[in-house]
């Protein structure tokens, strides 16, 4: 699933940065996609059964895309997955999607958690220092969680930088039970 995801994520970040399209919309339209067809059980049904005829998957295609307001390019793109019968793909392939455009622009998704809401100076001081850390400008998403005592968790793709108080104490913990 993985291969056919990344080629199919790809082959549209290629059309988008051919086409000089606008990689943020057209990612808000491929997610509005898929979140339609994780959503709706008999549209997903339509769209894989093998004896419905690939026009009227497409004529269905097409009145969403009319009602949606989405572009000629995702509607084209989900038609080939339906075509290809490849249409059950749709949401891991907006993932690897949103991946692709995120390395393509420079781009890293950090997750920060920290015991208290953050300020703004506090928000872009953290950001500017992941920026330094990975050489890539920054889309961080916030949450709170009153456990980890003090200060954050930053997690970059599959890396965690844990500056939390919970995270030293384990730290401290596991070096007084190894000495």
């Amino acid at each position: 699933m993985a291969t056919v995801a990344n080629t199919y994520a790809r082959a549209l970040a290629d059309v988008v940065f051919g086409k000089h399209l606008d990689p943020a919309a057209t990612l808000r339209e491929a997610q509005s996609m898929a979140q339609l067809a994780a959503g709706n059980r008999e549209l997903r049904e339509v769209w894989e059964a093998p004896s419905i005829p690939s026009d009227q998957k497409r004529a269905l295609l097409d009145a969403i895309v009319a009602r949606e307001a989405i572009s000629g390019s995702i509607r084209n793109f989900v038609a080939v997955l339906i075509d290809h019968r490849r249409i059950h793909f749709l949401g891991a392939i907006v993932e690897e999607f949103e991946d692709e455009l995120n390395r393509r622009m420079g781009f890293a998704e950090a997750s920060i958690t920290s015991a208290r809401a953050l300020e703004e100076s506090e928000r872009r001081g953290l950001e500017s220092q992941i920026e330094r850390l990975t050489g890539k400008k920054v889309r961080a998403t916030y949450a709170m969680d009153p456990a980890i005592l003090g200060g954050a968790i930053v997690r970059v793709g599959s890396t965690i930088y844990d500056g939390s108080v919970k995270g030293q104490l384990e730290r401290i913990r596991e070096r007084l039970i190894s000495g």
